[in-house]
C-alpha cells in the first residue's frame, strides 16, 4: 500500500472531537491525525537544573498534565549512559508511564546515548545491540517505519522519543517557542533538497528527483546541486549530505522546519568530530535527527525526506513524521520539540450552519460528510461532498438542517 494511501487511510480511520462553538450547532470530528499532550510523557532529571528548568517550561507551553511527568535522579553531564544505569532508569520511567501514553518528550541534551545505540531508540526498543551496527551491516528494523498507525505504543509496543535539546535554557525556549507556534499554520515554505560534491554522504539525492515529483502540488520542492544553502528565507525542510554545512546563519527558517545533514556523527550532540545536529537547532530549525555511532552510509540509518515530509503534511506531529521516515533508527537521535504540528487541522462555524475547514492533503479526492447524534455514530451520509486538492486546503460550506449532533468528515 503507498503512504499516501496509508496516510488517508490513517485519518478515516481515527477522528477526534475539537473544541465547538458554544452552540446548539453541530459539532465538527476532524481526523485524529497527530499526537496529542495527553499522549506524551515528559522525562526530567531532576539532578539536572538545566533539565528542571526546560521540563517546566515545556509542561506549561504544552499544558502537558502532572500525571505525565517522570521525574528520575542520575548524575548529568555526561554523552552517554551505560546499559545497565540506562536499564535500571527506563523500568522506573516504564514503571510510571500509563498505557494511554504514545510518544516521550525528554528534557535534556546529555546524555544522548547508550552504549552503542542513541537514547531515544534505547528509550522506544529497550537496550538491544540488534540495533547496533557491525563492521557497517545492518541493524533491527523499527515496526514504526512508514507506519499508519497513531498508536505506536498501543498498536507496535514501542514509545518513540525526542531530546528537548539545546546548549542552555535561552535556546531550548526559543526551540519550544517555535513549536508552539508552529501548530496549524500552514507555513508556505520550500523544501531544499541539496545534492552535495561528497559523494560518501550524498546518498540520499540518488531519490531527490522522485521526492521532488512525489511532493508536487503539496509543498514547493527545490532539488539544488551544491554544498550550501544560503540566503533563503523559506526553509521548511532542508535535506543534505556533508560533514558540515555552512551559511546555516544566512537562512531563516519556519517556525516547525525539519533539517538535518547526512553524516556519521551528527547525533554526538556535545562532542562531535563533525557538526553536531543541535546547529540546526540553533540555526531555527524545529526538529532534527544525527547518529550517535558509525552508522556507515547506509540510507535505512537516515531520514527519508519524502516520507517525513508527506507524514507531516498529512497532520503528524514532529516526532512521529521523523521516527516513520527512518528505517533503522537504532543509532540516530531525535531532536527537536516533539509536538510542532504545522499542518494540523482546524475548523471554526463562521455564521450559524456554515462552517470553514482548514487542512493539508497528500493527495486530490472528494471529502464525504455524514452525521449522527452521538460522536459514536451511528452515522448517517449528508448529500454533500467537497473537493480536496493537494496542499492546502480551505473548505467553505453550509450543512442541511437535518445534520445534528456530530459530523464527520471522511475522505478516501
Amino acid at each position: 500500500m503507498s503512504l499516501l494511501r496509508l496516510v488517508l487511510l490513517a485519518a478515516s480511520l481515527c477522528s477526534c472531537l475539537l473544541p465547538a462553538p458554544a452552540s446548539a450547532s453541530p459539532q465538527l470530528l476532524l481526523p485524529h491525525s497527530g499526537l496529542s499532550p495527553d499522549e506524551l510523557m515528559l522525562i526530567v532529571n531532576e539532578d539536572d537544573s538545566l533539565s528542571r528548568q526546560v521540563a517546566a517550561y515545556y509542561q506549561k507551553a504544552r499544558n502537558i498534565p502532572e500525571r505525565n511527568v517522570v521525574r528520575l535522579h542520575f548524575a548529568p553531564g555526561r554523552s552517554a549512559l551505560s546499559p545497565d544505569e540506562f536499564m535500571r532508569l527506563r523500568r522506573e520511567i516504564e514503571a510510571a508511564t500509563p498505557p494511554h501514553i504514545q510518544a516521550y518528550a525528554v528534557a535534556w541534551t546529555q546524555p544522548y546515548q547508550v552504549g552503542c545505540m542513541s537514547l531515544t531508540a534505547a528509550l522506544a526498543f529497550g537496550f538491544d545491540e540488534r540495533f547496533c551496527s557491525r563492521q557497517c551491516g545492518k541493524t533491527a528494523a523499527s515496526p514504526y517505519f512508514n507506519s499508519p498507525t497513531l498508536y505506536p505504543a498501543t498498536e507496535l509496543h514501542m514509545r518513540p522519543a525526542m531530546l528537548l535539546a539545546g546548549q542552555d535554557f535561552a535556546q531550548v525556549k526559543a526551540l519550544i517557542d517555535r513549536g508552539v507556534a508552529a501548530d496549524g499554520s500552514f507555513p508556505t515554505g520550500t523544501a531544499y533538497l541539496l545534492s552535495t560534491a561528497d559523494s560518501a554522504r550524498n546518498v540520499r539525492a540518488a531519490g531527490f528527483a522522485r521526492t521532488a515529483q512525489a511532493l508536487a502540488g503539496v509543498f514547493p520542492v527545490e532539488v539544488l546541486h551544491a554544498n550550501a544553502l544560503a540566503e533563503r528565507n523559506d526553509v521548511l525542510f532542508y535535506f543534505t549530505g556533508v560533514a558540515q554545512v555552512p551559511q546555516l546563519d544566512t537562512l531563516q527558517f519556519q517556525p516547525g522546519a525539519l533539517a538535518d545533514h547526512l553524516t556519521s556523527f551528527g547525533g554526538r550532540l556535545s562532542d562531535s568530530s563533525q557538526m553536531s545536529s543541535l546547529r540546526w537547532l540553533e540555526a531555527g530549525a524545529t526538529a532534527s535527527y544525527g547518529t550517535v555511532s558509525e552508522p556507515c552510509n547506509h540510507l535505512e540509518k537516515f531520514p527519508l525526506p519524502a516520507l517525513a515530509m508527506l507524514f507531516y503534511a498529512g497532520g503528524s506531529t514532529a516526532i512521529e513524521a521523523y521516527w516513520k521516515s527512518v528505517a533503522w533508527p537504532g543509532e540516530g537521535v531525535f531532536i527537536g520539540e516533539p509536538l510542532a504540528r504545522p499542518f494540523a487541522p482546524s475548523w471554526r462555524e463562521t455564521a450559524p450552519g456554515e462552517y470553514e475547514v482548514r487542512l493539508y492533503s497528500a493527495t486530490a479526492g472528494r471529502v464525504r460528510l455524514a452525521f449522527a447524534a452521538s460522536p459514536m455514530g451511528p452515522f448517517k451520509p449528508l448529500p454533500l461532498t467537497l473537493a480536496l486538492q493537494r496542499g492546502a486546503n480551505r473548505l467553505v460550506f453550509s450543512l442541511p438542517r437535518e445534520a445534528s449532533g456530530y459530523v464527520k468528515m471522511l475522505w478516501p
